[in-house]
């Protein structure tokens, strides 16, 4: 089994309830590389929870921050402070906001930009009248994000095979819409399997549900740390 150093499972804990967000992270905290704070976590159980995460796993903050630069800048500040060793920001901010965030965060803190979400696919870009693929609106954004100074992407694993080939090893490439053989794909529209998701070049493997909605949480993140590393 690999250690847990180089383990890309990155398990998200969706919940508002701190208590569940303990439990859950205990549970699997064995079998898993980092933990993911999202949205629903950091405005129901506030960040707090960032903190003590951080002293059992690597936490990656998903606040997806989207907003002037100023105030990119200001929330990136705060959230340096937490011990976090990943966030997120949306790509389509701009240049001048992603180089703000990375100038706010802290040499221990690593941003990356989000590129198009996995909720999303051609159909929904051309009704946004967006008039691209799914694939080259990755491409632009992660194009102009790297330019910022950004230290990694989150993409789709769809686009992980196109998004290595033009930018090479250097960038982290953390993906979700992981979804191991026979699971729902829920809300998400591309997605892949881990194995798949890995040797195509994903640095950070985010998988919620499979893992956190299983019968029992610790024995799938195990089955998934397993499959891995065979």
């Amino acid at each position: 089994m690999m250690s847990t150093r180089t383990n890309p499972i990155c398990v998200a804990l969706d919940f508002s309830d701190e208590s569940r967000i303990r439990s859950a992270a205990s549970a699997v905290a064995e079998f898993v590389g980092v933990f993911k704070v999202g949205l629903a976590a950091l405005y129901g159980a506030g960040t707090d929870a960032v903190v003590d995460l951080a002293k059992v796993r690597p936490v990656f903050v998903d606040a997806k921050l989207h907003d002037i630069p100023a105030q990119v800048e200001g929330a990136m500040t705060s959230i340096a402070r937490l011990g976090a060793s990943y966030v997120t920001v949306h790509a389509a901010g701009g240049y001048d906001m992603v180089k703000a965030a990375v100038g706010a965060a802290d040499e221990g803190l690593r941003v990356l930009a989000v590129t198009v979400l996995t909720s999303l696919d051609d159909f929904e870009l051309e009704r946004l009248g967006l008039g691209t693929t799914t694939e080259d609106a990755v491409l632009r954004l992660a194009d102009r994000a790297l330019d910022a100074g950004a230290h990694g992407l989150v993409c789709s694993p769809l686009e992980l095979a196109a998004v290595r080939s033009r930018f090479g090893d250097g960038p982290d490439l953390v993906v979700p819409g992981i979804r191991p053989a026979g699971a729902d794909a829920d809300d998400q529209r591309r997605t892949l399997g881990p194995r798949e998701a890995l040797d195509a070049g994903a640095t950070l493997l985010v998988v919620g549900r499979p893992i956190t909605a299983a019968p029992d949480p610790a024995a799938a993140a195990r089955a998934m740390l397993e499959s891995l590393a065979g």
